[in-house]
């Protein structure tokens, strides 16, 4: 089933020279997929994902979520419906300094008006499966940079979302802690279902996306399948 589906999608970014920075790009997205988007920097590519996502606007063509086009959706409706159907991990994880762990990866079912028994059962089940069952009432200061993106990961799913759309999530991690997020994806990937798309310049993400869209200049140069489900 088709999640994702750009048509003709563009941004244009004006200046004394207009840079576009996504250039009438085509592209479809299937449940279950483990993507990858890369290309150097400045292809593109955390545009492309912002658009996706609802976080921007295109300049021109459309972007259907579950063959709703965002680009139709008001302010208003466009935040509701990236509450309820997108999951997002950033590269600066994004959380909040005063909650806990398990406050922050609540946050969101809060905003959804989840009864507090439901989102404490899912919370608590999300944060074991990425391995914090003992962390959850760490603040971000507490928690180290793999920590807090797993927290941030557990967050991105709490709400059920259709797809997570992960920028550069492994950016700011060592080794180690890239290695352990990227099984933990995975892992959630293959075993349940969920579908991830990175925007990415690591190597480690690279090798283990399914397929990978390599853009440069706003424009897809490559479409790749690697490895089959």
């Amino acid at each position: 089933m088709k999640v994702i589906e750009t048509i003709n999608l563009s941004k244009i970014f004006e200046g004394v020279v207009p840079v576009h920075a996504v250039n009438q790009v085509n592209l479809s997205i299937e449940d279950n997929e483990f993507t990858a988007i890369v290309g150097p920097s400045g292809s593109g590519k955390t545009t492309l994902l912002n658009m996706i996502g609802g976080l921007d606007r295109p300049t021109s063509g459309t972007i259907k979520v579950n063959q709703i086009a965002l680009n139709e959706l008001s302010e208003n409706e466009l935040i509701n419906f990236r509450l309820k159907h997108i999951g997002f991990v950033f590269q600066s994880y994004n959380l909040i300094p005063v909650l806990s762990a398990k406050e922050n990866a609540e946050f969101v079912m809060l905003l959804q008006n989840i009864p507090a028994k439901d989102r404490i059962a899912r919370v608590e089940a999300l944060l074991k499966e990425v391995g914090l069952e003992d962390k959850m009432n760490n603040r971000p200061s507490q928690l180290s940079g793999g920590q807090q993106q797993r927290v941030a990961v557990a967050r991105a799913l709490a709400s059920k979302p259709d797809f997570v759309l992960a920028d550069e999530p492994t950016a700011n991690l060592d080794s180690k802690s890239a290695e352990n997020l990227l099984d933990i994806m995975h892992r959630l990937n293959k075993e349940e279902g969920i579908t991830f798309v990175f925007s990415t310049h690591d190597q480690r993400v690279i090798d283990r996306a399914r397929r990978v869209i390599t853009l440069e200049d706003g424009k897809i140069i490559s479409d790749v399948i690697q490895h089959e489900n």
